[in-house]
């Protein structure tokens, strides 16, 4: 049973061993996310039956960070934060506030300086995903992002990304292919729906698979329902396609998600029940 409390903070740092390999949650802040302005498909019955979710301002919480994956003395960052960002809430959007910030202490926490990190592997071209990549850049990471997303990173402006910050990835940017692998037991899973070109990273070890699956997904709720696209989802249908195929995915035997936005419960699983309804349970260990 979910204490239901961690559906409506924040996640801190959370790590699990798949063999070899440790991957940990890395946060970097929080933002908030209006439940019918994010998902449009809902109703506010859904969300009367939903509370949990809310925090005290009626909203949705979404977590914001990167995964840290370490191979021996190797690390491998998946999406790079919101940065050390402090937006209040717009008027008229489904984003309400933003605080960032946080992952370069963490990671140090964590016994990694941006030095440390070979390399970050982004899933898409979104502001929250690469806040401290110059800085990563500047220390010698490469950046990791399907051609796809590449090709089409002027789409990304359009969400706020201004031009130098794609202009300070190039220098060491590569770009990668469906099932191509990036670092020991990491593979790239093309999701595009969101963006023209999202990315998943399968990571495997230990018998276990953890799916890192960036925006494909923003709540826990939409396990239940991946009919539910997101406002800003670039092409509604394609992404709810793919929310289909990572559910049908993370329900196999030995497989686990990670959601970046999922609050407090980042690591989990999905489970089906006799009738075929999917729901995520959280994954600690």
């Amino acid at each position: 049973m979910t204490d239901d409390a961690r559906l409506h903070r924040p996640a801190g740092i959370r790590s699990l061993q798949l063999g070899d390999t440790k991957v940990t949650y890395v946060p970097d802040g929080a933002g908030q996310l209006s439940p019918r302005g994010w998902l449009p498909d809902t109703t506010d019955e859904v969300w009367a039956e939903h509370s949990a979710y809310l925090d005290a301002t009626g909203n949705l919480v979404a977590s914001m960070g990167g995964l840290l994956v370490e191979h021996g003395d190797r690390a491998l960052l998946i999406d790079a934060g919101v940065g050390s960002v402090h937006l209040p809430p717009r008027p008229g959007s489904p984003v309400g506030e933003i605080n960032g910030g946080a992952l370069l202490g963490n990671l140090a926490g964590l016994g990694r300086t941006p030095a440390g990190i070979e390399a970050v592997a982004i899933t898409h071209l979104h502001g929250d995903h690469i806040g401290w990549s110059a800085q990563l850049a500047d220390a010698g990471a490469v950046h990791f992002i399907s051609a796809s997303e590449w090709e089409h990173r002027h789409l990304s402006e359009q969400h706020g990304v201004p031009p130098e910050a794609l202009a300070a990835l190039e220098p060491g940017l590569r770009t990668v292919t469906d099932g191509e692998e990036i670092f020991p037991g990491v593979r790239v899973m093309l999701t595009p729906g969101h963006t023209a070109g999202h990315a998943a990273y399968v990571i495997t070890g230990g018998g276990r698979r953890l799916i890192a699956f960036g925006d494909a997904l923003h709540s826990p709720v939409q396990i239940a329902h991946p009919e539910w696209s997101a406002a800003v989802d670039h092409d509604a249908r394609q992404s709810a396609e793919f929310r289909r195929r990572l559910v049908e995915e993370m329900a196999e035997p030995g497989t686990i998600g990670f959601g970046v936005h999922f609050a407090d419960v980042v690591f989990g699983r999905v489970l089906r029940d006799g009738a075929g309804a999917t729901s995520w349970e959280p994954v600690d260990a």
